[in-house]
């Protein structure tokens, strides 16, 4: 990836595709730890959009917003904004909730948009190296949208990257993993959502990858091993993934993120459902 110290930025350079398989489940992970996260989604009564039962349709929704919010227009994310927030009102705590939490809290949202950011960043620099100041200013600015896309207002994202690092820091003492969640989070790196014929050739692939992506805060909480001899290799396939990536035409880099964008105003322009 050739780096430049303009401030312009097109995101289609850098979005892989294949980070979204090899990174996926990790960044889940992260944005889960956080109690109020995790008991949301366990919780949800929004039956369509659980993962466990509906784990294709749940990667197109998570995947198109990524596209909508990074690659999309302004009406683009309005649009998909209306349609999550449809799901999300839905989502609150109950009394009988381990802890209190509202889909609508921008603080929780921040926390998931962080994530996001957080593993995409990762996955780009993994695969292509370290990137130049301009640019990495540049991608945490873009960044933003993945929470000013939902509820997150422009001011609660930290102001640079050198107060992203603090935020960071400050939000991983709430990570606080209990049974109940811990037990869904491992069913997810061992692929338990998918059906047999598609997780059987995967799991042990893909729980390679995202157990090497996930911070050290992370794998300790789940229990999880990580030596130095996996870290070598899982470094050496990703520069040669990222090698091989930086040859590709940008509509194959893109994949399948730009088909899910189209995909998205082609049922905006139907009047179909988009979560």
């Amino acid at each position: 990836m050739s780096a430049t110290t303009s401030t312009t930025l097109d995101l289609r350079e850098y979005f892989d595709g294949i980070g979204a398989v090899l990174a996926g489940p990790s960044n889940v992970i992260m944005q889960l730890s956080w109690p109020e996260v995790g008991h949301g989604v366990l919780e949800s009564p929004v039956e369509s959009g659980r993962v466990t039962e509906h784990p294709f349709k749940r990667a197109r929704t998570t995947l198109t917003y990524l596209a909508v919010a990074l690659l999309g227009t302004d009406e683009d994310r309005a649009v998909y904004r209306k349609a999550v927030n449809t799901a999300h009102a839905q989502v609150r705590s109950t009394p009988e909730s381990p802890v209190a939490y509202n889909a609508f809290d921008p603080e929780l949202q921040l926390w998931v948009a962080a994530c996001l950011y957080y593993g995409m960043r990762d996955v780009i620099t993994a695969m292509h190296g370290p990137l130049d100041d301009a640019i990495e200013d540049a991608l945490y600015q873009e960044s933003a949208r993945l929470g000013t896309s939902l509820q997150v207002p422009q001011e609660l994202w930290p102001e640079d990257r050198a107060a992203f690092a603090a935020y960071w820091e400050k939000s991983l003492a709430r990570v606080d993993i209990d049974e109940a969640v811990g037990a869904y989070l491992r069913g997810l790196l061992d692929s338990r959502q998918f059906p047999w014929f598609v997780r059987l050739p995967t799991w042990r692939l893909i729980r390679f990858f995202n157990i090497g992506f996930l911070p050290p805060e992370f794998r300790a909480r789940l229990g999880l091993s990580w030596s130095r001899a996996q870290e070598r290799r899982f470094r050496r396939i990703l520069r040669l993934t990222g090698a091989v990536y930086a040859r590709l035409p940008l509509p194959i880099r893109n994949l399948p993120f730009n088909l899910y964008l189209r995909d998205m105003r082609r049922r905006v322009a139907a009047g179909r459902r988009l979560v």
